[in-house]
């Protein structure tokens, strides 16, 4: 082809691997590191000890004595995330250490210029997100062993013993079902293309039997993690500084900037597959949720982003199956749309248990000890008692969320 003939490029096939997406693995980092090479060590000790840092209130001394180190001895994907994971735990550790109302308003230089550097090389935002605290925080006890809850265990931790565990590796576990989804998601695209409706069709029932598992998998969050150590302990560290009473004002990344940042917290809503599902399925979120989501995919890694992106400009499967007048096509399209549907419905069953419940169980647990014992009782935390850890007003947000997919649904 001549430069400047007018010409497009053929568009590149629709490969997982293209993405930093694997058919093992779907948007889980694979095999993720567990050390850093030597000359992190000052790291990798304040990180691996951060639970009790955090509780005995000695956190913030420890990081202010870290050496500045500089980030040119990284290399590759693998230690870049490991990287990010141990400063985006020990940052939220710092700025969460003494609870809401013991916030800082300046992330100290030897921790926010290294942040800073690693998070531009991975194009992620410089706080804990859903990439680092779940898809790039585990390890095989036997690393020969099945990717099962009891072969599992997370690289760092924070306060919460057993129940962040489990709420980290359940996270995972729903992941994990979600890779056959990443594969029908492909398989759906080409096949709308090509077309091939007995592919399209195969491809349709497994991504809603994907779907299905990643429910089954989310209901093993009552076997592991308990609603008052989440509420109480384990969600502040998950929380942000945008669209949080607690931190108004945003953070200071020291040496970075001199204005402070907004970074939202962790949040379900940054998992790559169910954005790709969205897109896929043609579901139209309201314009609040919609922003809200959109703005969630900057906290992507960005080749995951370019996949749900991909997929948008992809031609529409809903118009493909509402023209294809094939029953069977329309009839495997909306068992796609209803397991979403009841998987997201599950998802606001849990958020009732862990936080609407937990938080009203807190209030009085607390205000019948503060009766007891004085006013030296810690409060409960309450700045996000009505929104995700993301910064979103949870429950109309959750709700929006599910009632949009509902509307999906192609009527026969």
């Amino acid at each position: 082809m001549e430069p400047g003939d007018g010409s497009e490029e053929p568009p590149l096939p629709l490969v997982l691997a293209r993405f930093q997406l694997s058919e093992e693995y779907g948007s889980l980092l694979p095999e993720p590191l567990t050390e850093l090479p030597a000359p992190y060590g000052p790291w990798m000790e304040i990180a691996h000890d951060l639970p009790q840092l955090i509780t005995s209130h000695q956190l913030r001394s420890r990081v202010h004595q870290m050496p500045q180190l500089s980030t040119q001895h990284l290399h590759g994907r693998e230690e870049l995330h490991l990287a990010h994971l141990v400063l985006s735990f020990i940052t939220m550790g710092y700025l969460w250490q003494e609870g809401e109302e013991g916030t800082v308003k300046v992330l100290p230089r030897n921790l926010a210029v290294p942040f800073w550097e690693v998070s531009q090389a991975l194009g992620l935002p410089p706080i804990l997100s859903h990439a680092d605290f779940v898809l790039a925080n585990w390890r095989r006890k036997n690393p020969h062993g099945p990717l099962e809850i009891d072969n599992l265990d997370t690289i760092i931790a924070l306060p919460g013993g057993e129940s962040l565990r489990g709420f980290i590796l359940v996270t995972l576990l729903v992941e994990k079902a979600a890779v056959p989804g990443f594969k029908a998601i492909v398989e759906a695209v080409r096949a709308v293309l090509q077309p091939d409706e007995e592919t399209l069709h195969r491809a349709l029932q497994e991504m809603a039997e994907a779907i299905r598992d990643m429910n089954k998998a989310l209901k093993r969050m009552h076997d592991h993690v308990d609603p008052a150590v989440f509420y109480t302990v384990i969600r502040i560290f998950l929380s942000g500084w945008k669209d949080n009473p607690a931190m108004p004002d945003g953070l200071i990344y020291e040496g970075v900037s001199d204005e402070p940042m907004e970074y939202s917290g962790g949040s379900a809503a940054q998992s790559t597959i169910l954005h790709a599902f969205d897109e896929l399925l043609g579901i139209r979120h309201s314009e609040e949720s919609a922003a809200f989501l959109h703005r969630m995919r900057g906290y992507m890694p960005p080749p995951h982003r370019a996949f749900v992106e991909e997929i948008h400009r992809a031609p529409s499967l809903r118009q493909h199956v509402l023209s294809s007048g094939d029953t069977r096509l329309h009839v495997a399209f909306n068992q796609c749309v209803s397991a979403l549907v009841d998987f997201r419905s599950y998802h606001i069953t849990i958020v009732t248990k862990y936080i609407t419940i937990a938080a009203a169980k807190a209030k009085d647990g607390r205000a019948e000890a503060g009766t007891k014992f004085g006013s030296s009782i810690e409060k409960p935390p309450s700045a996000l008692e009505a929104k995700g850890t993301g910064g979103s007003h949870i429950f109309s947000f959750l709700k929006s969320i599910r009632d949009a997919t509902r509307e999906g649904m192609i009527n026969a």
